[in-house]
């Protein structure tokens, strides 16, 4: 550039880059906004659908709600507890035939696609929003694994979404025959039934294996909403539905056209809707385990996952089915016969209905009678001459007035003339129609266990447990009136006494302070004092006063001691002599574990109804530390050493006293308040009890290989009449439970621990003897007596058989042999065990 030249600026012109126009086009711009607004899209559908959706290995580990079993001693199942049937299997075990009819029905192309059927997806949108209205249908067994066990089933494009996200991402974790299993087991098809095992129980009354192709069929028909296909009250729809799933299955190749033209030409073939066949058996019993089961595992799935409802438990119950028939027959009949004669005790309840919708009213209140042949009705219709009842099947029937004659209880007149329509009542059938029956008032409970594990055999708790669901053999706490006295009579025993010690039958006085002022005991019925007696005789006539100047002269510390120990009260009575008369409460279970105590020599036991629980794999998971015993259940004796349990149980009484309670109150049965079981003809230990006025009576007692217990009394306690005694009303009750219950079982003696020291002595007096021996009469004068060590009464000369002078000049000697004799007279019986 030459001086005084102006400066020229130079422009350098850019080509715009092929970026740059390429953002200039619209069309570029157009896709630019519809990635973004795809990509908000895609981040609002996880934000609000996704994220939160369950992991698929959650779905992998997923185990259904599975009802818990409880079966009895021998294995049987007795009762599940259930809020929906269900029985798990694995895919293996459904038939191929029912897999393939509900793919006809559901899903025909399941084991091909992705766990989408998107056609259908699309066709379902299109619709649901032409309409209106939210999208249904189309959702492919995948799907409905996913709404069954994950999403809801609530109808929102909400939650169709989230279920076909999942259902794609279960397609890439599960195989389809996991799928498939999942689906079967966890479907809904009414009945209370969950998944295709129980609904064939439930529709059918067999199991999967034996349906036949047109029953099979029929099950593939209920997802689409059980209750549209209903047996009974749809027939013909149902079998609408039924043949297009076989003409389905047809046309898929499924079936052949023989098998199809077999199956379109059989009816439905399903049974009535009924209960299942154990739910009756021990109504108590189980239910009571179900208390213990659920305060150890929770009720439902949010308890955890052994839970009573939820959780598959396997549970091995104490029940004999045997035994509890027998306990439940006996205490029932006891009930009706000391309230026969009393007249109708009303209705068991009452429903309000219009029309014909007495059934489903009815149905509703689950009131059922288990006695005999006795069931429950409702009174759907009634005139002066008759009233038309209806059952819980649906059946109906006629009661004639006639029929309903009975006097009402309190008031008089006639039954039927009080019975109006929606009233529940008791009938029986009888020539052709219908007979009223009335449930005893009165009520109690009884307990069957055995002294050697404490296992609880049986139990009932009332008349029955439909109607009555209190259970008055463990809740009903009474006063146990004079089945106390063996317990304080033991205290006794352990403080110095003996069977053959003196007391005074007589009068007895306490001063109980200003306020109280003096009370004098006296023996029931106001029978007068007897003077002085054994102490044994004082518990074979339940004498009162014997009773309490024992517990006087004791200490009634100890005596309460001795009450807390063996269980009888939950909490420390305190030391009042009135408690030594039974004035204190406590339960038949209880009772019948105290004694349950005694015979087993004053080993502790605790009460059982559960034996071990299994979770839904087999794991046994309660109780604590639980050990199996193998050969414990052998059959036959296999030539080796008999496999016993472990027991750890402590000493809560002397075991020499508790044998002579035991055997004291053996006299109890012999010529006591309880000689009705006499002529049973085996060792039996036992005591009745009568509470004052009387509003309870008692017995507990048995034999070495079961002991029971029960009470008869009026839920609100009143006068059960003066004639009441437990040795004319509760003992009976137990003989007729004891008379089938221990046929067959072998005559056992009571087993005598080390140490104790076994005497003749005179029953009268308590003295030792010698030259007369025990003899099988009851009544016999010289009696076997059982003694602990250095307690038994050393032999006088005098007896009732040898003279005087004699028997001083032989007495050394004599004393000698008499003690070789008694030896030698056990051996020949067999020994004392």
């Amino acid at each position: 550039m030459a001086d005084g030249d102006t400066p020229q600026t130079i422009h350098i012109e850019r080509t715009p880059g092929r970026w740059a126009r390429l953002r200039r086009r619209w069309w570029f711009r157009t896709l630019a906004i519809l990635a973004l607004l795809a990509g908000l899209l895609v981040f609002a559908v996880w934000l609000l659908v996704a994220r939160d959706l369950p992991s698929v290995n959650k779905l992998r580990s997923y185990e259904p709600q599975l009802p818990s079993y409880v079966r009895s001693t021998d294995g049987a199942p007795i009762h599940a507890y259930a809020q929906m049937r269900r029985v798990q299997l694995s895919y293996n075990e459904f038939p191929p035939l029912l897999v393939r009819a509900f793919m006809a029905a559901e899903d025909r192309t399941f084991f091909s696609h992705h766990g989408l059927d998107f056609p259908g997806l699309v066709r379902a949108a299109g619709e649901g929003l032409i309409r209106g209205k939210t999208p249904r249908g189309t959702s492919t067994i995948t799907q409905q694994v996913v709404k069954n066990i994950a999403v809801g089933n609530k109808a929102t494009y909400t939650r169709k979404l989230r279920e076909a996200i999942l259902a794609w991402r279960i397609e890439d974790t599960l195989t389809k025959p996991q799928i498939m299993e999942l689906y079967l087991n966890t479907i809904e098809l009414g009945r209370n039934s969950g998944g295709v095992a129980a609904a064939s129980d439930a529709y059918f009354g067999k199991p999967l294996d034996k349906l036949s192709l047109a029953q099979t069929a029929y099950l593939a028909i209920l997802p689409k909403g059980p209750a549209n296909y209903d047996p009974d009250r749809n027939t013909q729809r149902a079998l609408d539905r039924r043949n297009w799933v076989l003409g389905e299955m047809l046309r898929n190749g499924f079936i052949n056209q023989a098998q199809h033209a077999e199956a379109i030409a059989a009816p439905l073939g399903t049974v009535p809707r009924q209960t299942p066949r154990f739910e009756r058996v021990g109504g108590y019993f189980v239910e009571e385990v179900r208390r213990q089961l659920s305060k150890q595992f929770g009720d439902s799935r949010e308890d955890g996952p052994n839970s009573v409802f939820d959780g598959g438990l396997w549970v091995r119950s104490s029940l004999d089915p045997r035994l509890q028939a027998y306990a439940q027959r006996a205490l029932r009949d006891g009930l009706l016969r000391f309230d026969r004669g009393r007249g109708w005790s009303g209705p068991l309840g009452k429903v309000q209905f219009e029309g014909d919708g007495w059934y489903s009213a009815f149905a509703s209140k689950n009131i059922g009678v288990d006695y005999d042949n006795w069931r429950a009705a409702v009174v759907i219709a009634r005139d002066s001459r008759a009233a038309q009842l209806g059952f819980d099947d649906g059946d109906t029937g006629t009661l004639p007035a006639s029929a309903a004659a009975m006097p009402i209880r309190g008031r008089g007149g006639h039954a039927f003339d009080a019975i109006q329509v929606g009233d529940i009542v008791a009938v029986a059938p009888e020539g052709g129609a219908w007979s009223l029956r009335s449930v005893p008032k009165v009520s109690g409970g009884m307990v069957v266990e055995d002294p050697s594990t404490g296992r609880v055999l049986a139990m009932q708790g009332g008349f029955d447990s439909r109607l009555q669901a209190f259970n008055r053999a463990t809740q009903a706490t009474r006063q146990p009136g004079s089945t106390i006295k063996p317990i304080v009579y033991a205290a006794a025993l352990e403080n110095g006494m003996t069977p053959a010690s003196i007391v005074v039958d007589g009068p007895f006085c306490v001063w109980q302070g200003a306020g109280l002022g003096q009370k004098c005991f006296r023996n029931f019925g106001n029978a007068r004092g007897a003077g002085p007696h054994t102490l044994r005789w004082g518990i074979e006539q339940s004498r009162n006063l014997m009773t309490v100047q024992i517990a006087n002269a004791t200490g009634m510390d100890k005596v309460v001691d001795t009450i807390q120990r063996l269980g009888v009260s939950r909490n420390r009575l305190p030391p009042y002599l009135s408690y030594a008369l039974g004035a204190g409460e406590t339960t038949v279970l209880r009772m019948v574990n105290a004694y349950s105590i005694l015979v087993n020599q004053g080993r502790a036991l605790n009460p059982t109804l559960i034996d071990f629980v299994q979770d839904r794999r087999g794991r046994v998971i309660f109780p604590a530390g639980w050990r199996a015993c193998p050969g414990c259940n052998a059959r036959d004796w296999d030539g080796k050493p008999m496999p016993r349990p472990i027991v750890r149980a402590r000493q809560v009484i002397d075991p020499m006293v508790a044998y002579q309670m035991v055997h004291i109150t053996e006299g109890v049965v012999q010529r006591g308040t309880a000689t009705v079981l006499r002529d049973l003809k085996r060792p039996m230990m036992g005591k009745t009890g009568t509470t004052t006025g009387p509003t309870d009576v008692w017995f507990v007692g048995g034999t070495p290989q079961m002991i029971g217990g029960l009470y008869l009394g009026y839920d609100t306690p009143s006068n059960l009449g003066g004639y009441a005694q437990g040795g004319s009303i509760a003992a009976p009750i137990f003989k007729e439970f004891a008379v089938p219950a221990y046929e067959g079982l072998e005559p056992l003696p009571f087993a005598a621990p080390p140490g104790i020291r076994m005497v003749r002595i005179d029953r009268g007096s308590g003295r030792p003897v010698q030259g007369g021996w025990p003899t099988d009469d009851p009544l016999s004068s010289i009696i076997w007596e059982a003694f602990r060590p250095d307690s038994d009464p050393r032999r006088t000369r005098r007896t009732a058989n040898v003279e005087a002078a004699p028997a001083a000049a032989a007495a050394p000697a004599q004393r000698k042999t008499d003690r070789q004799g008694d030896s030698d007279f056990l051996q020949q019986q067999g020994g004392i065990y």
